[in-house]
Order: C-alpha cells, then sequence, then structure tokens
C-alpha cells in the first residue's frame, strides 16, 4: 500500500506564510536596487551636472538634474539661479509652455530679483513662440495666421518689461517684438476683412478694417484698411463716409493705385461680382439682382 504525504491543517497556512516572506524579500530588494538608482546627490553636484549638459547643448539631461534640485534643494544656494536656468532649458527643449511656467515661478518666488526683466522677457518670448512649437525649425510657417491669443500674451509680457526695466539689456529686443507683434495682429485683420470681402458680407469686412485704423494705426496694414474702408462704404452706398475715407487715403498715401490722379477714390473689384444693398444687408436671403 503507498503511503501519502502527511497534510495537517496548519502545513497550508505555513506555506502561505513563506511565498509571503518571500515576495516580501524580493519587493526590499528591488526597493532598495531602485533607491540607489534615484539616490539623492548633493546640491552642488546636480548644478554642476546641469551647468555641463547646458554648456554641451544637452538641454533635456539639463533639465533633468534642474528639475531634481528644485525638488530636493528648493532653498538652497542654487536655488534662483536653478530656476532661471530651467526657464532657458524647458525653452531649448522646445517645451514652451513649460518655460511659461518656470517664468511665473521665478517672479512669484522673486519679485524683487535683479533678474526679474529676464524672466518676463522670457516669458514673453515663449508665448511669442508657443504656436508654432518644433514644425517651426523645419517647415515654413505664414505668421500672419498665428494664434492672435498668445500674441497679445506675448505682447503683455514685453510691455510690462518696457515699461518696468526700461534701462535692460532685453527691452530693445521686446520692442522690436511688440513692433511685429501689432503688425502681425494687424494682418490677421486684413485677412478676416478680406475673407468676408469674398463672402460679401460687407458689414462685417467694414468693422474689421476699421478696427485695423482704429486699433493699428501705425502699422502697414492701415493702408490697405483705408481701401476696404473706402471700397465698402461704395458698396452700401454711404457716399459721404466712401468720400471721407477717400481723402483720409490719399493724404496719408498718395501712391496707392486706388487714388487717382485728381485724388478720387477708385472702385475696387476685389475678384467678386457686385450685389444688390437688400442682398448685402441679408447675406443673400433674398436672392441675387
Amino acid at each position: 500500500m503507498k503511503s501519502r504525504p502527511i497534510t495537517t491543517p496548519s502545513m497550508a497556512p505555513l506555506n502561505q506564510i513563506r511565498a509571503l516572506l518571500v515576495l516580501v524579500l524580493s519587493l526590499l530588494l528591488l526597493a532598495g536596487c531602485a533607491s540607489r538608482d534615484t539616490e539623492t546627490l548633493p546640491e552642488e553636484e546636480y548644478y554642476e551636472q546641469a551647468r555641463q549638459s547646458m554648456n554641451a547643448g544637452n538641454f533635456e539631461s539639463a533639465q533633468r538634474n534642474l528639475e531634481s534640485l528644485e525638488t530636493y534643494y528648493p532653498f538652497g544656494r542654487y536655488a534662483e539661479q536653478a530656476q532661471l536656468d530651467l526657464i532657458f532649458a524647458r525653452y531649448q527643449n522646445l517645451d514652451l509652455q513649460g518655460a511659461r511656467s518656470a517664468a511665473d515661478r521665478f517672479l512669484r518666488l522673486n519679485p524683487q530679483s535683479e533678474n526679474a526683466d529676464y524672466a518676463l522677457y522670457m516669458r514673453g518670448v515663449a508665448s511669442y513662440n508657443m504656436d508654432l512649437g518644433l514644425a517651426a525649425r523645419y517647415f515654413p510657417i505664414e505668421v500672419a495666421g498665428r494664434d492672435p491669443g498668445e500674441q497679445r500674451q506675448a505682447f503683455n509680457d514685453f510691455q510690462q518689461l518696457v515699461n518696468r526695466y526700461p534701462d535692460s539689456e532685453y527691452a530693445p529686443d521686446a520692442r522690436q517684438r511688440m513692433i511685429a507683434i501689432r503688425n502681425r495682429l494687424a494682418g490677421g485683420e486684413i485677412e478676416a476683412a478680406q475673407y468676408y470681402i469674398k463672402r460679401q458680407a460687407y458689414i462685417a469686412a467694414l468693422n474689421r478694417a476699421k478696427g485695423v485704423v482704429e486699433n493699428f494705426n501705425r502699422t502697414p496694414a492701415v493702408e490697405e484698411a483705408l481701401v476696404i474702408m473706402a471700397e465698402m462704404y461704395a458698396r452700401l452706398r454711404l457716399d459721404d463716409e466712401k468720400q471721407d475715407t477717400a481723402r483720409v487715403l490719399a493724404q496719408n498715401f498718395p501712391e496707392n493705385p486706388a487714388i487717382a490722379d485728381n485724388g478720387t477714390f477708385i472702385r475696387q473689384s476685389f475678384g467678386i461680382q457686385d450685389r444688390s444693398l437688400l442682398n448685402v444687408i441679408t447675406f443673400g436671403a433674398f436672392g441675387h439682382e
């Protein structure tokens, strides 16, 4: 007769306990290995590694070291400089939103810092390029079509910089970027007006053009805006307004092709056919003439 292993009720729990002990020991060993891999370095070592990485153009490594330095030594001797370097490292990594956040944090923690002008400048530059990102380095992008919200945010940052720190080394570039942003925003309004003209929504086109003259009066787009206004007034049969606009156009841009030798306005077709005034006002609800 074959013998069988003798089991008692106490043997099953004992086996479970042994298995549990093995699992716990394994987890402890893994945790020990992981802790050695992520061992906290001295503050100076994080900073030196970050600087070396930045000098070598390895901004991803620099960003990791600077973020570790901020995590483990938020009030250390390198804290302020590390916050500044992190703005730049994230910007170079095309993490533009991260660069803005880092600049915001720096300004919040160091409002009286002598480097606040740099943080403001970099915050503006990040917004200035926010809608471009990686693609801009390899593909041509039409600047007039860029996100006006980000451009206005950049303009506000640059405006703060030149108002608060007019003698900053970054102020001249900020002023040039402000001019570029105004030109860009005005160009976007002209594009919108031209879109409405193609749709034969003349009142909407007129309002866009008027907005350029009123809000962007020192931009190159003003000349085209005046032409659009004069033509839209003509199409809406507002003769007095058309003549006033044509007079302003002739005084400021006498060489414009829309101005005749005698100073009168030459009607513009914009490549579309005229419709009746009723058709314009009703957006075509009653059909064409």
